[in-house]
C-alpha cells in the first residue's frame, strides 16, 4: 500500500511539473508585457519571432499577421528605430524572413531598417542568435502573449534588457487553444535549452517545431 501511495504522489508530481513551469514563466514576465502602444518604452530594435504565413488550406495564419501589423505600429509610432525579422528560412521552399520583409514593407516599414536572421528556426535560436549573432540585447519581442512570456524569461535568463508587445490573436479560437496546450511542452523544452540539454528532446524536436 505504501509503494502505491509513493508512485501516485511521484506521478502526480511528473504531471505537476509542466504547469509549475508554465505558471513560473508566466510571473517573470510580469510588468514587461505591454499590449497599449502608447505606454510601451521605446527600445533600438523590435525583435518579431516568426510564424507560418499560411495554415491548413493556403488560409492566412492570424497569428502572422498580428505580428507583422504590431511591428509596424511600433515602428509608426517610433518606438523602435530598427527591425529584426527571425524565422526559419533554412530551406528555398521555406522563407518565413521573406515574406515578413516583404510584408513589413507593404505597411510602409522602409526596407533599410530591416534585417532577418534565417536561422531563427525556433524561439530559443533567435532569442540567442538576437545578441550573439547581430548584437541586439536591448529590444522589444514581438508576438502573442503566450509567445512572449517564454520568449521574455528566455531573454532575461540570457541577460539581455527585453520587454514585450502583444500581437493581437483571435481568442478562444482552436488555433489559439492549440497554441496555448502546446506551450505545455514548449515552456520546459525551454529550460532544456538553457541548460544545454537539447539532446533530450532530440526525437520529437520535428513533430513540435512549430511551438518552440
Amino acid at each position: 500500500m505504501r509503494f502505491i501511495w509513493w508512485m501516485i504522489k511521484t506521478v502526480f508530481f511528473i504531471i505537476m511539473i509542466p504547469f509549475v513551469i508554465y505558471a513560473a514563466m508566466s510571473i517573470t514576465s510580469w510588468g514587461r508585457i505591454y499590449d497599449d502602444i502608447d505606454k510601451v518604452p521605446a527600445k533600438q530594435t523590435a525583435l518579431v519571432l516568426g510564424t507560418t504565413k499560411y495554415i491548413s488550406k493556403g488560409e492566412p495564419n492570424p497569428f502572422y499577421l498580428y505580428r507583422i501589423k504590431a511591428t509596424a505600429q511600433l515602428y509608426k509610432k517610433g518606438k523602435v528605430k530598427k527591425i529584426l525579422i527571425s524565422g526559419d528560412s533554412t530551406t528555398k521552399y521555406y522563407r518565413e524572413t521573406a515574406l515578413m520583409r516583404k510584408d513589413l514593407i507593404k505597411l510602409g516599414v522602409p526596407s533599410s531598417v530591416i534585417r532577418a536572421d534565417k536561422k531563427g528556426v525556433r524561439t530559443f535560436d533567435s532569442i540567442k542568435r538576437a545578441k550573439e549573432v547581430y548584437g541586439v540585447e536591448d529590444y522589444i519581442i514581438v508576438s502573442q502573449k503566450f509567445h512572449l512570456q517564454r520568449a521574455l524569461f528566455l531573454a532575461l535568463c540570457r541577460g539581455d534588457d527585453a520587454i514585450g508587445f502583444v500581437a493581437s490573436e483571435v481568442e478562444g479560437s482552436a488555433a489559439s487553444r492549440k497554441m496555448m496546450a502546446r506551450e505545455l511542452f514548449a515552456r520546459p523544452v525551454a529550460l532544456l535549452d538553457l541548460f544545454g540539454l537539447s539532446r533530450l528532446y532530440e526525437p520529437w524536436k520535428k513533430e513540435f517545431k512549430d511551438a518552440l
